[in-house]
């Protein structure tokens, strides 16, 4: 079945995780991605966690899924020659190297065009072209931090906290994907290339900052932490009479007056302290009493069940194996089997967008590095077997 990006080539020179993640996008969607490593593999082949046989889980085997492997020394002459044959018959260029290093200077738009007219650039950095943090290095962490949400996740009175797991660089995987597809449709528009730069820092500035500066100028509130409770409404975490918990949101009066009815807590409707959702969260812990001792004395299959036949939005939390054995997980393809030769069969995060006539599809396992250099060099750019082996002892690929 045709894919939404048949026929659209990729060079991903990105490492870690947000270009990665954006290069795997494209490769699900039916683009023709090929991963550039240095001679050797990436950086983040190093990075753990590790599979029993020591490959890096995430850059090995999650993230160049779906992609080709080479290796090139973009530092070399020779390397560059060929750099220069491989962006002439590409498409987009993405990368996430630290302005003014010598592979970004390599990879520069004005650089490339010259090559490509119609080339598109995607280059994904910490903290952009402009300003005083140019130049740092940036990982989610450290975007969570500068940011702002560190500063009002976890619970008052406790260190600022990070979000568990890598929600800056999967935002601006998303991000990139999207301006890069924004690129090629003005591209099929008009014949031109461009460059797309999205940095990890304006993304998580949406995420944080720059989404609360209207309600600090015009209000003068910074937010703070605030546990499982969300603001302005009445948002929290329960635990079941066997231990689970659950998150449980009655946003809007008429979530609320539903969750009141099945609570047979009609009377509560009435308390002017509950009267709308500002003030239920501003007298938060009064009804968190309230809806734990409901929750406290009931399993979670029956407390999930009654809200669900009253609509009151509600999720357990689930850890990463209840995680896996959710049937709605498995009905939504978003973990999805493939077969490693080494590994067995392998759990890898799905297809998030769904599109109906040309779905993305995830089915090929990760390569090694350089796994296809003798395919690509000398399919695509002719070059022959003596030479290949001669650019393997020089150190190019």
């Amino acid at each position: 079945m045709a894919k939404a990006l048949d026929g659209v080539k990729v060079l991903d020179f990105s490492s870690y995780f947000a270009g990665p993640y954006c290069g795997l996008l494209l490769a699900m969607n039916g683009a023709d991605v090929t991963r550039v490593e240095k001679v050797g593999g990436s950086e983040d082949r190093k990075f753990g966690p590790f599979t029993p046989k020591g490959d890096a889980i995430f850059s090995s085997v999650v993230f160049t899924a779906q992609k080709k492997c080479i290796t090139l020394n973009t530092r070399t002459d020779k390397g560059k020659e060929i750099l220069e044959k491989l962006v002439k018959d590409a498409d987009v260029i993405l990368h996430n190297f630290i302005p003014g290093t010598p592979e970004e200077q390599v990879l520069t738009y004005d650089a490339l065009c010259k090559i490509n007219p119609k080339i598109i650039v995607t280059h994904i950095t910490g903290f952009g072209h402009h300003g005083p943090y140019v130049k740092r290095n940036c990982f989610d962490s450290i975007a969570q931090a500068i940011c702002g949400p560190m500063s009002f996740t976890g619970f008052p009175g406790n260190p600022p906290t990070r979000y568990g797991t890598a929600p800056m660089d999967f935002s601006t995987a998303v991000s990139a994907a999207m301006g890069t597809m924004m690129a090629l449709f003005h591209r099929e528009r008009t014949g031109e290339g461009q460059f797309v730069d999205v940095a990890m820092f304006n993304v998580g500035a949406v995420m944080g900052g720059a989404l609360f500066a209207a309600e600090y100028k015009l209000t003068g509130m910074v937010r703070g932490q605030n546990g499982n409770a969300s603001f302005f409404n009445f948002t929290d975490c329960f635990q079941s009479k066997d231990g689970d918990w659950m998150m449980i949101s009655a946003i809007g009066d008429f979530i609320w007056k539903r969750l009141c009815q099945i609570i047979e807590r009609e009377d509560l409707l009435e308390d002017p302290r509950f009267s709308d959702d500002v003030s239920r969260y501003e007298n938060r812990e009064p009804l968190f009493e309230i809806i734990s001792e409901w929750t406290g004395q009931r399993t979670y299959k029956e407390i999930t069940e009654t809200l669900g036949k009253a609509r009151v939005p509600h999720g357990r939390v689930n850890n990463i194996a209840e995680f896996y054995e959710d049937p709605h997980a498995w009905a939504q393809e978003m973990i999805v089997n493939i077969e490693y030769p080494d590994l067995g069969t392998v759990p890898l995060p799905g297809v998030p967008i769904k599109l109906s006539k040309t779905p993305g599809t995830l089915d090929k396992a990760a390569p090694p590095y350089g796994a296809d250099n003798a395919n690509i060099y000398r399919d695509l750019l002719g070059i022959n077997e003596d030479e290949l082996k001669k650019l393997a002892e020089e150190n190019v690929i």
